[in-house]
């Protein structure tokens, strides 16, 4: 059953987080910088917002210091950890929701007479007390963090433990130690934990504020490392590109694809390896694979693009919420009900599912073309397009007089597909492989190929061609705003 992000997800009003920083194992991309001399070693303060995009094995280390000494890492078995100053926590609490953003604030004071005091965890502004395992360190034991020694952003200092996913405004407070409500606080309509400014904050002679945001003082200013506490402790940049630097963050969720909610046939052990912030899929040989956004749709109209680069057999389109459940492939199933353009071998197709109707297409796909999707949902239309022209002559702006859509206003009761307001509809990409060779890329507003800078109505998103008048990324700032 897929995650459908709901529109609080991650909080609007107030501060607004403007970028992240896009980590992938694949690319073995991090952050690191050796600090000077820290202002105590026994205490200190990080605090960091992260959302994954790779579940289990290997484990992902997300700020290490000092080899692997002192750090926060999620596990193999999506535990979250800590190492510092001796001491070692591992809560209960398991992380994997790859739809959701986390925050999490570990503050140390070794000084401090009661163990359990000495190293304590908040995730989402609340205190962790159910542990698998705890060592607590010894009184005035030496920090690991923030000493003068190397520190990484984005893996544990082992090759291997590269974190998959997305982070915005670590901070890291050197001399002092510090609760989440210096960082965050609770959203009085909704509940949800936010972030607040934190610039004003005393971050003591090794502290660092990264926003991601490519600004600062001193050496180094301009890079995505770049600290912006006015300590000048940039950090070095391993591995990323601009296109890394995400407005996907804490305070506007970006759709991306769910490793959770992933239907597979044919082979059932392997997955689609998710990379790029779970934008770019890929399958193993012998392989059939269905992958649905995090986020859907039920009201409103959406615009999201596509990238292919060679993937033998390729479906890309949309979803409803009961696909997937089938024991098969997409075939003429009631539990599987979608339309999408085919990119393979052969003619190109249109398919519907469920039902058995296929309609041949006429615009053939070649590896590099962007695909372009337009969902109206209060219209009952959907629009596919190539390199900024829309198939059909379509026209996603027609509104009720759906020119050139590509679908069919069919009751899902009778067993065909049907786009209404009742059932929330999904972004999703099938792939079936026999060699297991290519990628697709996806961009739901946060790209993961080059040449993008045309943002929606609300100037959110940044996409390679400009979306129909009306339509929107699928964020969680505009589905606040439509479907709420």
């Amino acid at each position: 059953m897929p995650i459908i992000i709901p529109a609080n997800s991650a909080a609007s009003g107030g501060f607004e987080v403007s970028n992240s920083l896009r980590f992938d194992k694949e690319s073995s991309a991090y952050l690191n910088k050796t600090l000077g001399t820290p202002t105590l070693t026994t205490k200190n303060t990080i605090s960091v917002w992260f959302k994954k995009t790779r579940l289990g094995s290997p484990s992902q280390g997300l700020v290490f210091a000092n080899g692997n000494a002192g750090g926060i890492n999620l596990n193999s078995t999506d535990l979250l950890q800590l190492y510092n100053a001796g001491g070692a926590l591992r809560p209960n609490r398991l992380f994997r929701d790859t739809s959701a953003w986390y925050h999490v604030v570990v503050a140390t004071d070794t000084t401090l007479g009661t163990a359990d005091d000495r190293l304590k965890m908040y995730i989402n502004g609340v205190q962790e007390t159910s542990f698998q395992a705890r060592t607590n360190p010894s009184q005035n034991a030496a920090s690991n963090l923030g000493t003068a020694t190397s520190h990484v952003i984005g893996c544990n200092n082992d090759p291997a433990n590269y974190f998959s996913g997305y982070m915005s405004e670590c901070v890291f407070i050197d001399g002092t130690a510090l609760d989440p409500t210096s960082f965050g606080e609770f959203d009085e309509d909704s509940g949800i934990w936010k972030p607040i400014d934190v610039s004003g904050l005393t971050f003591g002679n090794n502290g660092f504020y990264l926003e991601f945001k490519q600004s600062g003082t001193g050496t180094d200013s301009s890079g995505m490392g770049a600290d912006t506490s006015g300590n000048d402790n940039h950090f070095a940049v391993n591995n990323l590109t601009a296109i890394d630097q995400t407005t996907d963050t804490c305070t506007n969720n970006f759709a991306t694809f769910n490793p959770i909610d992933m239907a597979r046939w044919q082979n059932n052990t392997p997955q689609a390896v998710l990379a790029n912030g779970a934008l770019q899929t890929g399958i193993g040989s012998s392989e059939k694979v269905l992958l649905r956004s995090t986020i859907g749709v039920k009201t409103g109209k959406w615009y999201w693009e596509a990238k292919s680069d060679g993937v033998s057999k390729m479906l890309f389109g949309v979803v409803n919420l009961q696909s997937g459940t089938d024991a098969n492939p997409p075939a003429d199933s009631s539990n599987f009900t979608g339309i999408w353009y085919y990119e393979g071998a052969g003619t190109p197709e249109f398919k519907y599912y469920s039902g058995a109707s296929t309609t041949s297409g006429t615009v053939a796909i070649s590896s590099g073309d962007i695909l372009n999707f337009a969902l109206d949902c209060d219209n009952q239309t959907f629009y596919i397009g190539k390199n900024g022209t829309y198939m059909n002559s379509g026209n996603p702006t027609s509104g009720a007089t759906g020119t050139g859509a590509i679908n069919r206003k069919f009751n899902y009761a009778s067993s065909l597909f049907y786009i209404n307001g009742v059932t929330e509809m999904f972004a999703s990409c099938y792939v079936s492989s026999t060699s297991g060779s290519g990628t697709a890329q996806y961009n739901f507003g946060n790209p993961t190929f080059t040449g993008t800078d045309k943002s929606d109505g609300n100037n959110r998103g940044s996409f390679e061609y400009q979306p129909p008048t009306g339509y929107l990324a699928l964020c969680t700032a505009n589905l606040s705003e439509t479907n709420s």
